[in-house]
């Protein structure tokens, strides 16, 4: 079933994808639950009665909801299911979310940290990119401080300690809670400091493989053209950023009246919405200017960045495909 809130439903990054959460999953879930009582907000053992009833009586109706409190989804790790999870205790009027997420039982010993990261990865694209919620944060019982070295390094901050909040084995423990916002990504013109940055993007083997120049870039010649394109009035270089992390770069260059595009995003940062994201921020940095792009026709991500951002195909070359953008004729 798909979530009517949701325009797209599936998210994937590598082996790892979410999908709104299967009936099919539901035994699988309810023995994870049971097996890990001790960190949930869950009183008693589940029984196959109480999983199917609450799948039919509160899950179901979610799909269904223009602003539910819960989009749950199944974690899939190379078409199986290894863990479930989403966004709950939605609030829709201030636009933040609590992360729920749980996982295999028998994988948390080796893939705990994976799981957490390649999760927390997929649901922010739900959260942020699609909902565009201003912050998610994650509420757990102090009892797995290894969750919180997972949290912080992607980027979540430690937002509070709730002293003596649970009662649990006969004593009362702490609720940690960590919080990240939803910042923007922005441009930012290039500099030479820069430069290692755009000699590793320009070398990673998949963005040479899409390059019309597939030749390996050498470092003293990447110095060379690099300080050209920063003294060049035809040309314009930005780099993509959030917060303190590079995400990747954009270079036009001036032909006649129009501004060929070129664009990379680093490989960590790939499936993520950055490519599209990117183009916009230059769209909108430079509204009035007449957009040319040549795409290789097997790089089919890029190829449906510019075609869902309203740019034309005006033509085909062998294996290159030109878009032209002219903001003139809106």
């Amino acid at each position: 079933m798909n979530y009517k809130c949701l325009k797209i439903q599936e998210f994937s990054k590598g082996e790892y994808k979410i999908i709104p959460i299967r009936f099919e999953d539901r035994l699988n879930i309810m023995n994870w639950r049971n097996e890990q009582i001790y960190h949930l907000r869950q009183t008693k053992l589940l029984t196959e009665k109480d999983q199917n009833e609450y799948f039919t009586e509160i899950i179901n109706p979610l799909f269904f909801n223009d602003k539910p409190t819960q989009i749950l989804f199944s974690f899939i790790k190379n078409d199986i299911c290894v863990g479930y999870g989403g966004l709950v205790h939605i609030n829709w009027s201030d636009k933040h979310a609590e992360i729920s997420f749980l996982m295999n039982t028998a994988h948390e010993a080796l893939r705990f940290d994976e799981y957490w990261k390649e999760f927390l990865k997929l649901i922010e694209l739900v959260a942020f990119e699609q909902l565009e919620l201003n912050k998610v944060y994650t509420y757990a019982f102090d009892l797995r401080p290894k969750l919180y070295q997972v949290l912080e390094l992607n980027e979540f901050i430690k937002e509070a300690t709730l002293k003596n909040q649970v009662f649990f084995q006969n004593k009362y423990i702490d609720v940690v809670i960590h919080s990240k916002q939803n910042i923007k990504p922005y441009l930012e013109l290039a500099t030479l400091n820069d430069a290692k940055d755009l000699f590793d993007w320009a070398n990673d083997v998949n963005v040479r493989s899409n390059s019309i120049n597939q030749n390996k870039i050498i470092w003293e010649l990447h110095l060379e053209w690099l300080q050209k394109i920063l003294d060049s009035e035809k040309n314009k270089l930005y780099i993509l950023k959030k917060i303190n992390q590079k995400i990747g770069q954009i270079r036009i260059e001036q032909k006649d009246q129009q501004w060929n595009i070129g664009y990379s995003i680093a490989n960590e940062f790939r499936n993520m919405g950055y490519g599209k994201e990117i183009i916009k921020l230059l769209m909108k940095k430079h509204s009035k200017f007449e957009f040319i792009a040549v795409v290789k026709s097997l790089n089919k991500a890029s190829l449906s960045i510019f075609e869902s951002l309203g740019f034309i195909k005006t033509g085909q070359k062998e294996d290159l495909i030109y878009f032209e953008y002219n903001t003139n004729k809106e």
